[in-house]
């Protein structure tokens, strides 16, 4: 009477255990209309337990539930039905669909339980739902889904994973427990814990730590979060916003807010209390922490507004930043890539020292806008005090120019204009500064003076080469003492002469090939030092070729060739061409006796003309010089468990049959170090002349351990057959014995360390040339000398000079520099410094003494306060 049952054939039945068995299709039903069609049945009439298998479906007409599967078990006792393999239930009445490996009915409770390989499906509302476990309670309308949920709104592009997920049909809502993450259309990823998700409202949040990433690489992280999809608007507690989080940490922006909302669709936000965390490597130097607090903040279309605001770039700390600007509120533009400034007070370590109603400057990040750069404040002793404002314009996208106006309390005027251009194969720069009322110190009138500096570099493309350059550059300016009394004022340092007497103009080319290498050009030199007359040195053409080596078995054979036209000293011209072939022989080791040889040929052609000139005829010659040397040393070693010795003995016999040029009045300091150079006496257009022989001996004890310590002596003389006239007297080479050359390099200490070259005369008497470097360093003091002594034919220099730096902690510094001159007994300068340093601010006190005096410099003593607010801008000031 439980269950009626019909089957295509007659069924068996098992009298002693009460069982119908049935084949080939059948029908069952109940009382309470629930249907079962299946191929097989069997019946326990005392159990009274339904099993029915392959192609099942089970109808319940009064819930409108249907059910597929291979097999279910209906205990009607227990009103438990159980679905197993591929099952699928559906629940029309609520259009619900339900997959599983195995679902479990409990008809009393009106609760369905899922099992392995879950699908739920609302179809109406197009959700999906998968994990590995589900229950359904069907009078609650309400699905619990656990372990590895993913749900998915597949109308909205909505997912969700989580551990646990609760999805109530009647209220549209959906809740997770536990760790959640959410996808929303790809372009929002969600992190969070114990997440609700209305569906009706189309509305997500959580009051737990939410991490959102989005499709920008930009990261929020909030204390709690609500969002409502749809308009993609979010808001939020103690807001962090990162940039580009993938970056590393110096180079990411952060935002904090204390709590705000923030409009995605309309690219918008606005909240309380803002902290803007500047990535840290914008201004070049990682050390810094610069940002921005404001009472409030806003953001739209690409402008960030913060009201009562304060930035700085100093490190962060408990205590007050070194320097800091307040204003009523700072904006920045990206659009334009502008900050500006509104009632803004620079304030020292809290201290207000500047007001500026209104000023605005470039965003860091941009690399070339218009608009006024940051202001200097300077000091001259000649000039004296002076400001300037430069300013930044952008030509077009390959050119910019820089305009800089200088006003001096003397009543100067400097306007400087620095021009660039970057092409595809060429660039140029171009520095022009008009001076106006400058005063000379010997007409004591006013006059306009001027300089232009410019640089054209030119890149080359040529089949045969591998590399092409050629570049033009110029180099003018008014008035000799120019560079001296206003270098500090010329920004460009690539454009700016290196030596303030000298000035280059011309053109030059380089052009490499694997096989070889040629380079070559004309150039002029005025010398800022000498009479108007002599100053120009022309040398006009010139060129440079050298050959890649050639080696075989035997050694190595090399060749070089350079020329040049050179008018100087008015009316004096030098031409020539040298070609200089080199033979190194391969290094022969003598195993029984532990030498190591090597003989080196060389051959030189000068051809050469000259007019007016001392050195060359006026007719032209062709010369063919040549030089061999035969090298010999023999390194001894002796090792212990604490130190490395080396002895080496080392000759150097040099045979040249022909003659040098006449070069007896150059100039050139011999030393220990250079004396075993071929080229030791610094000339190009021959040899040096006689026979020679060069005898030395180095010694070197080097420590063992990892501190790198040692002690060096290096000893050599020079034997000739008969003295030379045309070498330089200076020298002491043109003797038939030189002075005995040595230095001594020791570095045993890690407190001290000492560099001492000297010269001995033939005799062995007295010190021709003394050099002396000293340094001494305990802690945190460090403390430098330097002497320097010649004598006779070496030269009549004597000075001595010290420079002394005491750290006194991490932030502050004193340091002192003096050189004195003792060949006259002047002292010509004191450098008394005192610094204080962060990673934001200098400030220090500097006492200079000068006795230095050239044409419109005088000597000087000053006390000079200087601060730098960095990156804003620097300010020096000095007493007389």
């Amino acid at each position: 009477n439980v269950f009626s049952i019909s089957l295509s054939e007659i069924p068996l039945f098992l009298s002693q255990l009460n069982i119908f068995k049935g084949y080939k299709g059948g029908k069952a039903f109940t009382k309470d209309k629930i249907f079962i069609e299946a191929e097989n049945f069997e019946y326990n009439k005392t159990t009274l337990v339904l099993i029915a298998e392959n192609n099942v479906i089970l109808n319940d007409k009064i819930r409108n539930i249907k059910v597929e599967a291979e097999k279910i078990l209906y205990n009607k006792k227990e009103e438990i039905i159980i679905a197993d393999g591929n099952v699928v239930l559906r629940d029309n009445k609520k259009n619900l669909r339900l997959k599983a490996s195995k679902i479990l009915v409990n008809n009393k409770n009106r609760e369905i339980e899922a099992f392995q390989n879950v699908e739920f499906d609302d179809l109406n509302l197009n959700i999906n739902v998968i994990s590995d476990k589900a229950l359904y309670f069907d009078n609650e309308n309400k699905i619990v889904v656990n372990d590895n949920v993913e749900f998915n709104d597949l109308i909205n592009n909505i997912s969700l994973n989580a551990d646990e997920i609760i999805y109530q049909k009647n209220l549209n809502k959906i809740y997770s427990k536990g760790l959640t993450t959410a996808l929303i259309e790809s372009n929002y990823s969600f992190k969070s814990k114990d997440v609700v998700f209305l569906k009706d409202e189309m509305r997500l949040f959580s009051s737990e730590k939410t991490s959102i990433k989005d499709s920008n690489n930009n990261l929020y992280e909030l204390d709690s979060f609500d969002y409502q999809v749809e308009k993609e608007f979010l808001k939020g507690e103690n807001i962090l916003v990162t940039e580009n989080y993938k970056m590393s940490s110096n180079e990411k922006d952060k935002y904090f807010f204390k709590s705000g909302f923030i409009d995605f669709k309309n690219k918008y936000y606005k909240t309380g209390p803002a902290k803007i965390f500047i990535r840290k490597n914008i201004f070049d130097r990682s050390e810094n922490d610069p940002r921005i607090y404001g009472q409030s903040s806003n953001h739209k279309n690409g402008v960030t507004t913060l009201k009562k605001a304060v930035f700085t770039s100093c490190k962060r700390t408990d205590k007050c930043p070194p320097w800091q600007i307040e204003a009523s509120e700072i904006k920045h533009d990206r659009n334009k890539k502008q900050i500006i400034y509104d009632n803004s007070i620079l304030k020292l370590y809290d201290v207000p020292i500047f007001y500026f109603p209104k000023f605005f400057h470039p965003d860091p990040t941009v690399d070339r806008q218009s608009g006024f750069l940051l202001p200097k404040l300077s000091n001259s002793n000649v000039l004296g005090s002076s400001i300037s404002t430069p300013y930044f314009h952008v030509i077009s996208e390959n050119k910019d120019m820089t305009f800089n106006p200088t006003l001096f309390s003397k009543n100067t005027k400097m306007i400087q204009t620095e021009y660039r251009q970057e092409n595809k194969h060429s660039s140029l720069i171009a520095d022009v500064g008009l001076t106006n009322g400058f005063k000379t110190s010997s007409t004591n009138k006013k006059e306009n003076i001027n300089h232009i500096f410019a640089k054209l570099e030119k890149k080359i493309n040529l089949s045969n080469f591998l590399t092409g350059e050629l570049n033009f550059f110029l180099e003018r300016v008014s008035k000799d003492t120019y560079l001296k009394i206003f270098s500090d004022y010329i920004n460009n340092n690539v454009l700016k002469p290196n030596n303030t007497d000298v000035l280059k103009s011309g053109l030059d080319f380089d052009l490499e090939h694997s096989d070889y290498s040629i380079s070559g050009g004309a150039e002029i030199y005025e010398d800022l030092s000498k009479i108007q007359s002599d100053r120009y040195q022309y040398v006009m053409p010139y060129y440079n070729y050298s050959h890649q080596p050639l080696f075989n078995n035997f050694g190595t054979i090399e060749f070089d060739s350079s020329g040049n036209n050179v008018l100087e000293n008015t009316n004096q011209i030098e031409s020539r061409i040298i070609n200089n072939f080199k033979f190194s022989t391969n290094d022969k080791i003598f195993e029984n006796f532990g030498l190591k040889n090597n003989v080196n040929f060389y051959l030189k052609n000068l051809n050469s003309l000259g007019k007016n000139s001392t050195t060359y005829k006026s007719s032209p010659q062709i010369e063919l010089l040549s030089l061999i040397e035969m090298n010999t040393e023999l390194p001894m070693i002796k090792e212990s468990e604490i130190y490395d010795k080396m002895l080496t003995p080392k000759l150097s016999l040099r045979i040249n049959p022909g003659e040098m040029k006449n070069h007896s009045t150059d100039k050139r300091n011999i030393n220990a170090n250079n004396i075993f150079n071929i080229n030791r006496l610094g000339i190009d257009d021959s040899f040096e002349s006689g026979n020679s022989l060069t005898f030395g001996v180095d010694y070197k004890k080097t420590k063992k351990d990892n501190s790198k310590k040692y002690i060096e002596y290096k000893f050599a003389t020079v034997f000739r057959d008969e003295n030379e006239p045309n070498i330089s007297p200076q020298t002491s080479l043109n003797d038939k014995n030189s002075y005995l050359f040595g230095s001594i390099d020791n570095k045993m200490s890690e407190y001290l360390k000492l560099n001492y070259n000297f010269a001995i005369d033939n005799n062995i008497e007295n010190f021709m040339y003394n050099s002396i470097g000293l340094n001494f360093s305990l802690n945190n003091f460090v403390t430098e000398f330097n002497f320097i002594e010649e004598e006779s034919d070496l030269g009549n220099t004597n000075l001595f000079e010290n420079v002394t730096k005491y750290q006194i902690n991490e932030n502050n510094s004193f340091g002192f520099k003096t050189r004195k001159n003792r060949e006259i007994n002047l002292t010509e300068y004191y450098d008394l410094v005192y610094e204080y340093n962060n990673d934001c601010l200098t400030a220090g006190v500097r006492y200079k003494k000068t006795y230095y005096e050239d044409r419109d410099l005088k000597p000087s003593e000053n006390l000079m306060f200087t601060i730098s607010f960095y990156p804003l801008t620097a300010i020096q000031q000095s007493v007389k």
